[in-house]
């Protein structure tokens, strides 16, 4: 009774703060993209918000407490650094495209072609309706366990919160709720590694580095080099790809003032790493102190069970409702801006129905039995590598063929993903390897050989 009654004020709380400092927006234009003037603050608080998806706040940990150093490492620094790089494309697309919305958009602006839009509206609609079932996975699993309510009530219950965020004001409410939501996310992770410092002391941090099986305390030796390539490869392609891929960071590149666009993304990836790194603290002092669990993808959650004062499994329930939700929100909001490509209704009626019907997508994926949130977060993250280097090229001046570009994403999305996902499922790392890289590298390749490929200066 008690968790449910936190996850009724979390909903008040967060559907209030939107209602409180937005205001209900009926034009399509100012619902994806507010008026073009969010400041630097609220931008890079969003921007740091909506890349704290499910896998910061379990998978850092559960890498930490099985891989040690190396799973933490290889799973935070490809993070930060990805935002970083983004940064100045996000500059150059509001220097190029200044009117623009989507990058589907921006694509179709640039080689006047339906197929190349279509391809690319696939890749940004699937990867937030696959994001948001990440987000409503993990949380249903650990919030069906605590208010005992059953998994598919709750999946339902966050992806009602998540609309209530995003359908009143778009962008903006999203943006502020974000703003909220790191707050809230930030100010608990810090706490609770203080509150365990301050308690143990450092030796179970220093002990639990190299893992529970204390294997793994090196980037480099033999078992630093399994992880990699494992798991840090595959992961790292799909990071450093991820903002590339995702509508969500093009949509929050449109939105903030022109001249702060760099400085957000900068920052917001500096202050998106205080919580991976928190949560992998956790990791890391749980293995040190030898816990024991037999459910790794919910480490933080069992361990903090266990080893906190009850009133302290409110803080993370809260803390974890913020930090999924506050994707969820952001993924509803770029997959409804992308019907600006095919539509040009002025009112927002068309844009909410494609928040429901990804919603009703979600909410079907999260209920399939035996996902994980580690494998749907590796699938996703590959799909999104399909795109990266036609727009990268693109954006640098790079003019491509159009049939080069269609066949080069179809190429990876059908040969690089099917392979990669069967060395995910039978855990083949020369599968995983073969899939992520022919992802990134086919899509680039086929459109780079094809004929007509030509270099053209861009309006910077």
């Amino acid at each position: 009774m008690k968790g449910l009654l936190v996850l009724c004020a979390y909903c008040i709380a967060v559907i209030g703060v939107a209602a409180i400092f937005t205001k209900k927006e009926l034009n399509m234009q100012r619902f994806c993209v507010a008026n073009r003037n969010v400041g630097a603050v609220l931008s890079t608080l969003s921007i740091a918000a909506t890349w704290i998806w499910a896998p910061a706040l379990f998978t850092s940990a559960e890498k930490a407490y099985t891989s040690g150093l190396p799973g933490l490492f290889w799973f935070l620094v490809p993070n930060v650094i990805c935002l970083m790089i983004f940064a100045p494309f996000a500059v150059w697309m509001r220097k190029q495209f200044p009117e623009g919305i989507t990058l589907s958009g921006y694509m179709q602006n640039r080689y006047k072609s339906k197929n190349i839009r279509n391809v690319y509206l696939f890749q940004l609609s699937s990867l937030s309706a696959l994001s948001t079932a990440v987000q409503l996975l993990a949380g249903g699993k650990v919030l069906s366990m605590i208010t005992g309510l059953s998994f598919p009530l709750i999946v339902v219950i966050l992806a009602l919160i998540g609309y209530g965020c995003s359908a009143f004001s778009g962008i903006k409410g999203s943006i502020v709720t974000d703003a909220f939501q790191f707050i809230v996310i930030a100010g608990t992770v810090v706490g609770l590694v203080i509150y365990l410092l301050h308690n143990n002391g450092v030796k179970p941090l220093i002990n639990g580095i190299s893992g529970i099986s204390h294997e793994y305390g090196h980037l480099f030796d033999k078992q630093g080099i399994s992880v990699f390539l494992g798991f840090g490869l595959s992961s790292a392609i799909g990071l450093l790809s991820g903002p590339f891929g995702d509508q969500a960071f093009w949509q929050r590149a449109f939105s903030a003032e022109k001249s702060k666009v760099k400085k957000s993304f900068i920052l917001g990836a500096l202050l998106f790493a205080i919580v991976p790194m928190s949560i992998g603290v956790i990791g890391f002092i749980a293995a040190g102190q030898g816990f024991i669990t037999s459910d790794v993808g919910n480490l933080t959650f069992h361990y903090i069970n266990s080893v906190f004062p009850d009133w302290v499994m409110i803080l993370f329930v809260i803390m974890m409702l913020s930090g999924l939700l506050s994707t969820v929100d952001s993924n509803l909001c770029a997959i409804s801006s992308l019907i600006t490509d095919v539509s040009n209704r002025s009112d927002t009626r068309s844009a909410k129905i494609v928040m429901m019907v990804a919603l009703l997508i979600a909410i079907v994926i999260a209920n399939i039995p035996g996902l994980t949130v580690t494998h749907l977060f590796l699938f996703y993250g590959t799909l999104r590598a399909s795109t990266l280097l036609p727009t990268i090229l693109t954006l640098k001046g790079v003019k491509l063929s159009e049939k080069g570009i269609y066949r080069g994403i179809i190429a990876s999305i059908c040969i690089g993903l099917p392979i990669f996902a069967i060395g995910n499922i039978f855990d083949i790392n020369v599968l995983k390897i073969i899939g992520s890289c022919l992802s990134v590298l086919l899509s680039g390749t086929v459109a780079l050989s094809t004929k007509e490929t030509e270099v053209v200066k861009c309006n910077l």
